[in-house]
């Protein structure tokens, strides 16, 4: 479980403090699948940031498993379990995806194995197994082979910021099946993905919207986006993707 405890975070800007979160407070549950949306500006990838240690809060608490991992470093988050997928996933020039795939599971991963993560997030594990992970690749391939790797992870708790960014409608497409799919797998994990998009709010079990840095709202898509639908928060897939 991740709990975020009145957390603040700030940046220096012309000679004064810039709150970008104020005093936040959320908890995710073992076995949920949550959407943090809101206006561009709110503090969405800056909380996903800090849930992964990549910044530093001014003051408060992130606790995972009841643990106090604040002051933990980046290495250290992800040995107990917790993943990130950056909006634009790295590239490794002479890093074949199967070499990618056994670093993430962290162990000398079989090619069957490896070829059965490829194939649950779409992909032909015979044409991208020996890919390079390099220029050759599209953007929702390399949104795909990401997610295949912390599938191989098996993290407890897999953080997404804004996973649609730079991908064409028919890979958007594929990455919500995928989302799906994780969705109805999840147990003891969690995932929390930060997202504009009206389909993958859909299919979330709770809505978390943030505004300035502060949470306005937050329950079921039911609940939640009925309010959202007409603002500037959650937008269409053709709508991003044009």
């Amino acid at each position: 479980m991740l709990e975020i405890r009145n957390l603040s975070f700030a940046v220096s800007e012309e000679d004064r403090e810039k709150e970008i979160i104020h005093d936040l407070s959320l908890t995710v549950e073992d076995g949920r699948f949550v959407v943090i949306t809101g206006p561009n500006g709110s503090g969405k990838s800056t909380l996903a940031r800090l849930i992964m240690g990549i910044e530093k809060p001014l003051s408060g608490q992130i606790l995972f498993d009841g643990e106090d991992i604040t002051a933990l470093d980046i290495p250290s988050r992800a040995k107990r379990g917790i993943s990130f997928a950056f909006q634009q996933p790295v590239r490794f020039k002479g890093i074949r995806v199967q070499d990618l795939l056994r670093l993430a599971a962290g162990k000398n991963l079989s090619l069957s194995a490896a070829c059965t993560y490829l194939s649950e997030v779409g992909l032909c594990a015979r044409d991208y197994i020996d890919r390079e992970i390099n220029a050759s690749l599209s953007g929702g391939e390399l949104k795909r082979i990401e997610i295949a790797t912390l599938l191989a992870r098996q993290t407890r708790l897999s953080v997404f910021d804004e996973p649609e960014a730079g991908i064409d409608l028919w890979s958007f497409q594929n990455l919500i099946r995928i989302f799906e799919n994780m969705r109805r797998e999840i147990k003891d994990s969690s995932i929390v993905i930060i997202s504009h998009q009206e389909r993958i709010l859909q299919i979330a079990d709770e809505i978390v919207v943030l505004a300035d840095g502060r949470i306005t709202k937050r329950g079921r898509p039911d609940e939640v986006l009925p309010g959202l639908i007409g603002k500037s928060a959650p937008v269409s897939a053709c709508e991003k993707l044009q």
